[in-house]
């Protein structure tokens, strides 16, 4: 599902993704993508002291196959949308 977003990254050394994340999730995992291009994310972590945030990114890291420093949350650090950075080292 992440495809368009991997080539983007690879070609630009840079991907910007608007997520909107579902805490409290059985397991982490792409929901859906939009007709926007936000992409819905289920994520297996409670929305507490940033454990969902650490999920997210860890489940990105994976996806992307980077470094969790180069995974930088933009905004919506608190909210369920979040505006996030991606970058290729």
């Amino acid at each position: 599902m992440l495809r368009k977003y991997k080539e983007k990254l690879r070609i630009n050394n840079e991907v910007y993704l608007r997520i909107k994340v579902y805490p409290n999730a059985g397991k982490t995992k792409i929901r859906e993508i939009m007709e926007d291009e936000t992409i819905k994310i289920d994520v297996a972590a409670v929305p507490e002291k940033g454990k969902a945030n650490k999920e997210l990114i860890a489940y990105l890291t994976k996806e992307f196959k980077i470094n969790k420093e180069n995974v930088k949350i933009l905004s919506g650090v608190k909210d369920r949308i979040k505006l996030i950075k991606i970058t290729n080292g």
